[in-house]
């Protein structure tokens, strides 16, 4: 739980870290693959952090809209494992991270029995899209929706039209991914009907409040903040966090831990995820990424939070 001097200094030092660390966007750029993605404003820096008993900080664009992106699979996982169980998941992806880029193809071409390592990178969550229950696509992002929903606290969450647009036109290297653990029977479904799934919740829209109190769900082990219910199964949330540890900050994940320490989630929008277990839901968003897809002052200023309030579990 939250103390008092903490959140106080919290409180005071959070304007002033936030604005030495939007310095750092100049490092960055927006994400152009998915061209809708170029227009996000590139010196933007937003944060939010929630506490349990439903009290929150913010400082700089916290109310900047963007999308999940890949920060929804992790939420995708636990729906999944909800509704298949640990061992309809994991014979379809395995556990390990790549060390290559979230797009590659490289090793489910080098290594057997050609199954995603992790369900974080694209190959990955395509499956676990293909895992969701329903029996249309439509029915499947609705489910999605609906669990999203609940986890953000927000019942008009859905999903950027224009962004979905955008992605489902260039996104030649997912279908090639999908194409290929179709031929490899990996995925059964169909690719498109699947990929449709994926790219809407890739797609859904949210700001720094809502991705703080989802991260505050994953802190509290699947509890709702203001209930106490349960809305995840506690072991399925550990599963996640592990993934968020080993594979969530892309291939920076191994430097992410070890300069921040936490249980973290990043999406090319520039969105990260980020909690404290027990304590604090994070949400930051900062459009300016680095080379391996992670934003840039959103990075340093989880960095400087868990280096000066002594956060990382490590």
């Amino acid at each position: 739980m939250k103390t008092e001097t903490e959140w106080a200094e919290l409180c005071g030092l959070l304007p002033s870290w936030l604005e030495a660390s939007r310095q750092q966007a100049a490092y960055g750029k927006p994400a152009s693959y998915i061209p809708e993605l170029a227009h996000a404003p590139a010196d933007a820096l937003g944060v939010t952090i929630m506490a349990p008993d439903g009290q929150k900080i913010s400082a700089g664009e916290c109310g900047h809209a963007f999308t999940l992106q890949s920060i929804s699979k992790v939420f995708t996982l636990l729906l999944a494992l909800m509704d298949q169980g640990e061992e309809g998941v994991f014979r379809k992806v395995g556990m390990e991270p790549t060390g290559d880029d979230f797009n590659s193809m490289l090793k489910l071409e080098l290594v057997e029995p050609g199954i995603p390592f992790n369900p974080l990178i694209n190959a990955g969550a395509i499956v676990i899209s293909s895992l969701i229950r329903g029996k249309t696509p439509e029915e499947k992002t609705e489910r999605i929706l609906t669990f999203f929903r609940t986890i953000a606290g927000d019942a008009s969450l859905t999903y950027n039209q224009a962004v979905y647009a955008s992605e489902s036109a260039t996104a030649h290297r997912n279908r090639s991914l999908a194409y290929f653990l179709k031929d490899n029977r990996v995925l059964e479904e169909d690719v498109e009907e699947v990929l449709d799934v994926y790219f809407k919740h890739c797609s859904i829209e949210v700001n720094c409040h809502h991705i703080a109190r989802m991260a505050l769900v994953l802190a509290l082990n699947g509890k709702e903040p203001d209930t106490g219910r349960e809305l995840i199964p506690r072991r399925y949330v550990q599963i996640a966090k592990s993934f968020m540890i080993t594979c969530g900050m892309y291939n920076a994940s191994g430097e992410f831990a070890i300069r921040v320490g936490l249980p973290a989630k990043s999406g090319v929008a520039g969105g990260i995820l980020a909690l404290v277990p027990g304590k604090y839901g994070i949400g930051v968003v900062g459009p300016a990424l680095n080379d391996k897809g992670n934003s840039v002052a959103g990075v340093h200023l989880l960095q400087t939070m868990s280096e000066a309030c002594d956060w990382s579990i490590f």
